[in-house]
């Protein structure tokens, strides 16, 4: 099936994953997209060396289902084939820093003036304003960094927690992918194109939503929490005999201490004057954790499992990526989507996170070589032969 954004073409100019994922979020929804790669190519491409097979997993994620045309944008003819293929674009995504796309010309007022119902999707670090416009970023300084999370993760005197790669990427190029879905929707209605605009910078802020609309309404500074020390002892990841561990769902802490004292079988501590109200566990969560951990020691997890669900105590498995992938329920919910391979067959890979009941999606294809589809993008916008071959001489198109 083609998805909700078949008809949608797509011109993608972007590096690494942030503005990449964006695109390939709307190719899994069955747009067009090109991914206009510099001739040196997208420098994701690079990492192939940490993968056995030369096989590059992530970049493979971001980029399935696209078609590669490899151009010298800083060329004059390189911008007229971009031109070219705006002139027949509905969405133009990029997230290459504001002064650059300012000095070729690519920047949203100029684009807009001459194609005013394209969309043009800005994923950025920091935004198109202020005084750290054009500084480099990837998501590790802009999201995890200098928006607060990392800081929020680490308990006093702690080592800071290492970011996996293209968490808040993979954030940000999905709410880009909502932006650029509602823009066309206002574009059905007016015909007037406009610029959608997100940042790793804002989309960490808002991840972390909670600790920043604190500190913006009362001051409070985030502080890093202990495990020993939360708030509340019965949301908290607790180690079963074994070494597995779980994760205990208690948020709602008056409504469910009743459900974790009896099925951790401690009668005594609903009379405990350390622990007969929220506000004393909270006071006492050091203690309560220490206890809690003590009688978890007692059980595998797969016992308490059987117990807490008897019990209406909510859990969740702490997990790694190699458990997911035996994981039931994330089959059945279509974490993972069979991806074409370049020489034949498929391999199940990540899904993105959306799916729709009128308009399924399918991958369409594979991951394109650098500059694959060149040549047939070329043609497919009348550029003749002997023009193409022009260009391959003057070493604008790869």
């Amino acid at each position: 099936m083609p998805g909700p954004m078949d008809g949608v073409k797509v011109v993608e100019m972007g590096v690494w994953i942030a503005g990449p994922s964006c695109g390939g979020i709307l190719a899994d929804w069955g747009a067009e997209v090109v991914k206009v790669e510099p001739l040196t190519g997208d420098p994701f491409r690079s990492l192939e060396w940490l993968y056995p097979g030369q096989i590059n997993p992530p970049f493979e994620l971001d980029n399935r289902g696209k078609r590669s045309l490899a151009i010298d944008i800083t060329t004059p003819g390189g911008i007229e084939v971009l031109h070219q293929l705006l002139d027949q674009a509905d969405v133009f995504v990029t997230n290459f820093r504001p002064g650059g796309l300012e000095r070729a010309g690519l920047d949203y007022e100029t684009l807009h003036a001459r194609y005013p119902s394209l969309i043009y999707a800005a994923v950025t670090g920091y935004g198109l304003t202020g005084p750290d416009r054009d500084r480099a970023a990837y998501d590790v300084g802009a999201f995890w960094s200098r928006a607060g999370i990392a800081a929020a993760l680490t308990p006093e005197g702690g080592e800071l927690p290492y970011q996996r790669g293209g968490m808040g990427d993979h954030m940000t190029g999905m709410s880009a992918a909502g932006g650029v879905s509602a823009a066309l929707f206002h574009r059905e209605k007016t015909g007037e194109g406009q610029l959608v605009l997100t940042s790793l910078l804002r989309l960490g802020t808002y991840m972390l939503g909670w600790d920043q609309n604190v500190t913006a309404r009362i001051g409070t500074d985030t502080e890093g929490t202990p495990r020993s020390g939360p708030p509340n002892p019965l949301i908290n990841a607790y180690t079963c005999q074994g070494g597995d561990r779980l994760w205990m769902l208690g948020l709602e802490g008056e409504r469910h201490w009743p459900d974790v004292i009896r099925a951790l079988d401690q009668p005594e501590w609903a009379d405990d004057p350390r622990f007969s109200a929220i506000e004393l566990r909270k006071e006492n969560c050091a203690e309560l954790t220490a206890a809690i951990d003590e009688v978890m020691a007692t059980r595998s997890r797969d016992e308490w499992g059987t117990v807490f669900d008897a019990e209406d105590v909510w859990w969740a498995p702490v997990q790694s990526t190699g458990d997911l992938r035996n994981d039931e329920q994330a089959h059945a919910i279509g974490c993972w989507t069979d991806v074409p391979l370049p020489e034949g067959g498929t391999a199940e890979m990540v899904s993105t996170p959306v799916d729709f009941s009128a308009t399924p999606w399918e991958v369409t294809g594979p991951v394109p070589e650098l500059g694959q589809h060149t040549e047939l993008v070329l043609m497919e916008l009348g550029v003749d032969w002997d023009h193409i071959e022009q260009l391959k001489e003057d070493g604008v198109i790869h």
